[in-house]
């Protein structure tokens, strides 16, 4: 259960049934009231974190939760970090803006970005990769002030847009002559007067009925996930076998450079070779053999890495709906945020939705029919090749090995720190 609590980077505890939901949805056995029997152990603490609501934590996370970017540039400045001095700037206070590039930069977990694609690193992690991403989660819960909680707080708030001008929804309360109150989402370009928006106001209360019907239209059946995982994962195949001969090439310049290494060691003991340039030779021998090896490690690490993402994003779509309906309102915010880049409202009460990757491909009606027609050209051609005593496709061509005859539901660290869904 603590395992859980770490995860998560914390539970939303507003009300403490939720708390003990959200626990017990993502274990294998489940017990009752285990969050309240932690809490009287001290094993966990209940404190105000993300967003001045109440969440349970581990003892250890709790101070920092507390810390947005702002208050810990103004310690560190009250401490007197200065940034090192260059030839042609000399050192200052650090700033913001440094401290936020400091926190979300993966060099400090041991990766490294490169034309704007992240690899491993040759070099020693400085943090434990469960610390830095628990510093982006924490990064994440603070978000910009165009999607904070502020005076009224909704977990649509910052996620929903009007769909005629395109202007963000807020939310306007109105009070009858009774004095009930009726909370309604409100075009920000209309109520502050820039343009010509006419959208109406509509009431949360329907625009959350109308969000969490569009689920049922994103959740796949177990037959479209089988196909549409067969699909991409035959072209996975099919993009590694095109690289075949560049990773050959790769292989074969790391033969070369260990056989240059040989005789130029021979050559240095037949004493055809000064010291001072076997030394410059072992060196660019070392740079070239060590930039290849990291390149033909990327090339099985990026694949391999896809390969699980696609299992993840596909296995949630299994009983998206049921989830979003179960959650709270803190998971429901993060479950809109992993799916959807922004959801707009039309004037038929529509919603009309754009998809965060990979879901933009995944959610495609275009995709699952190209999927389909792939399974059923699939099929045939195995049945063409099983009556000719052929050998079978290959495995990411055969879905009856492929492990995507069941749904899979696992969680990536994305997943389990901005959707808390699984």
């Amino acid at each position: 259960m603590l395992d859980v609590a770490t995860r998560l980077c914390g539970i939303h505890a507003q009300v403490m049934s939720a708390a003990e939901l959200a626990v017990m949805t993502r274990q294998l056995r489940p017990r009752a009231d285990q969050v309240r029997r932690a809490l009287a152990d001290r094993r966990l603490v209940r404190v105000w974190a993300m967003r001045g609501t109440l969440h349970v934590l581990e003892p250890g996370q709790a101070s920092a939760f507390q810390w947005t970017t702002t208050q810990l540039h103004r310690e560190l400045v009250r401490r007197g970090l200065n940034t090192p001095p260059s030839p042609n700037r000399p050192s200052k206070l650090i700033g913001l803006s440094s401290v936020h590039r400091i926190l979300t930069n993966p060099y400090y977990k041991g990766d490294i970005r490169y034309k704007g694609a992240t690899y491993k690193g040759t070099h020693e992690a400085i943090v434990p990769r469960e610390v830095w991403y628990q510093v982006q989660s924490v990064l994440d819960s603070h978000k910009s002030a165009a999607d904070a909680t502020q005076i009224h707080d909704h977990y649509l708030k910052g996620t929903v847009y009007c769909g005629q001008c395109g202007a963000r929804l807020i939310i306007c309360n109105s009070r009858n002559r009774h004095g009930k109150v009726y909370p309604y989402f409100v075009c920000s370009g209309r109520h502050g007067g820039a343009g010509d928006c006419t959208r109406q106001a509509v009431l949360i209360e329907d625009v959350e009925r109308l969000i969490e019907s569009y689920y049922d239209r994103i959740q796949i059946s177990g037959q479209t996930r089988q196909n549409v995982a067969g699909m991409m994962h035959a072209q996975f195949d099919q993009l590694m076998a095109a690289d075949t001969q560049e990773l050959a090439g790769l292989a074969a310049g790391r033969d070369r450079l260990d056989n240059e290494r040989v005789k130029l060691l021979q050559a240095h003991y037949a004493d055809a070779v000064p010291l001072e340039l076997l030394k410059q030779e072992q060196a660019r021998i070392g740079a070239e053999l060590e930039t290849i090896n990291n390149r033909i490690a990327a090339h099985h690490d990026e694949y391999a890495a896809a390969r699980a993402n696609l299992e993840d994003s596909i296995g949630l779509l299994a009983n998206v709906a049921g989830i979003y309906r179960r959650c709270n309102d803190a998971n429901r915010r993060l479950c809109n945020q992993a799916f959807f880049t922004a959801i707009y409202l039309d004037d038929d009460g529509e919603p009309r939705v754009t998809y965060r990757q990979p879901y933009d491909a995944l959610c495609d009606p275009e995709v699952q029919a190209n999927a389909l027609n792939w399974a059923v050209e699939t099929q045939k051609s195995d049945e063409v090749q099983t009556r000719a005593g052929a050998v079978p496709p290959v495995k990411g061509l055969n879905l009856a090995t492929s492990g995507w005859l069941t749904g899979l539901e696992p969680a990536t660290p994305a997943t389990t720190t901005r959707c808390s869904t699984n």
